[in-house]
């Protein structure tokens, strides 16, 4: 078995990167099989509970509302909304269903206790629940720890020098602090980022440094293609080479032995050959659904002949940990405390997403 190691150093990660094709997928594939059932992918769905309106600057994201990206706003779903749409996504083959909330930090209040019923209906339909919905604070993790919530995803999204060329309304040591938070309940993270926002190898390399060295190391890590939304400050990024791809996967899947290694955003600009290069490489979990929050994703049944195709079949739920026990709101010993926690605003400008931002100002 491979060993679960928490100091790599970004000149180890990069010769791991930039070994030849076939050493590195050889490398890969045989840590993968002995860590995982390599005919066996967890598939999850990825719910927007609530579009739009976000107040950060992520030069990616069309959610952001400085941006003019055509997404419209809506308000919170409802909990008989979010419970047909799980039921959908089981019929669908999916385990998780993750419910992704365009804020930049939970706040207390009516619609926290409403993600609260989400996720303790979905617990108790035997699914998988995920939640991304910013920054958490310790006593937040917990009141979702025991509604039932199975994981919790924040992205590291890029290297801590580059990530600075891509958000400057929110600090990366923000990032690690609410992962910590999280891991003072039972909750599992899902942590990655995104591949083709300008970084260069280095920065990739930088990421998974991060990622590596939380101990534990997250239990999936979603590693996305940039989709470039037109609008956003990256709206001209070139699509991500697919060989980049596998290449990321593969190294990810070294790093990170135990970890999920979750193909997520840009799965449309990858042929299937790709992605079962991909799957070879390491990758053991994709989102499912004609949409990733705003962005479009293969079609379910795609995914489904595909997965007949390679001779694979979806992960069942709480394959990895026993399933949590919902604890009702009347029986909860954690309560809303109204915590303003000070999450950090960096006074950094960054060129393009002002220029983005002056030219969504011209459109409306």
């Amino acid at each position: 078995m491979s060993e679960v190691r928490h100091n790599w150093t970004k000149e180890e990660i990069l010769a791991i990167y930039n070994k030849p094709m076939m050493e590195l997928l050889y490398e890969a594939a045989t840590i993968h099989r002995q860590q995982h059932d390599p005919n066996v992918v967890q598939v999850s769905t990825l719910l927007s509970i609530k579009t739009g309106g976000c107040s950060e600057d992520c030069g990616y994201c069309p959610q952001a509302a400085r941006y003019h990206t055509g997404v419209e706003g809506n308000d919170l779903m409802t909990v008989q909304q979010v419970k047909a749409q799980a039921l959908r996504a089981k019929s669908g083959g999916s385990s998780r269903v993750c419910m992704g909330a365009a804020w930049r930090n939970v706040k207390d209040g009516p619609e926290f206790d409403q993600v609260l019923d989400m996720v303790r209906t979905i617990n108790k339909l035997d699914m998988e629940v995920c939640c991304t919905l910013g920054m958490v604070t310790e006593n937040q993790a917990q009141r979702l720890a025991e509604a039932g919530l199975y994981a919790y995803n924040h992205n590291l999204d890029s290297s801590e020098e580059y990530y600075k060329e891509v958000i400057s309304t929110r600090g990366y040591q923000d990032r690690l602090d609410t992962i910590d938070n999280v891991r003072k309940t039972n909750v599992t993270v899902c942590s990655g980022g995104i591949i083709g926002m300008g970084e260069n190898i280095e920065d990739r390399a930088g990421m998974l440094v991060a990622l590596s060295t939380l101990n534990p190391q997250p239990e999936s890590t979603p590693i996305n293609a940039l989709v470039a939304v037109e609008g956003t400050p990256l709206e001209d990024q070139k699509p991500v080479d697919i060989w980049d791809m596998i290449r990321m996967v593969a190294t990810t899947r070294i790093v990170l032995p135990e970890t999920q290694v979750r193909l997520s955003a840009g799965r449309t600009q990858m042929s299937r050959e790709g992605q079962a290069m991909c799957f070879f490489a390491g990758a053991n979990s994709i989102f499912a659904g004609d949409k990733l929050l705003t962005t479009p994703n293969p079609d379910v049944n795609e995914d489904m002949k595909m997965f007949e195709a390679l001779g694979m079949i979806p992960q069942k739920p709480f394959t990895k940990k026993v399933q949590p026990q919902s604890v009702e709101a009347s029986e909860s010993k954690f309560q809303a405390l109204g915590e303003k926690p000070k999450w950090t605003r960096p006074d950094h400008k960054i060129e393009r997403n002002e220029e983005a931002k002056q030219k969504a100002k011209m459109l409306k």
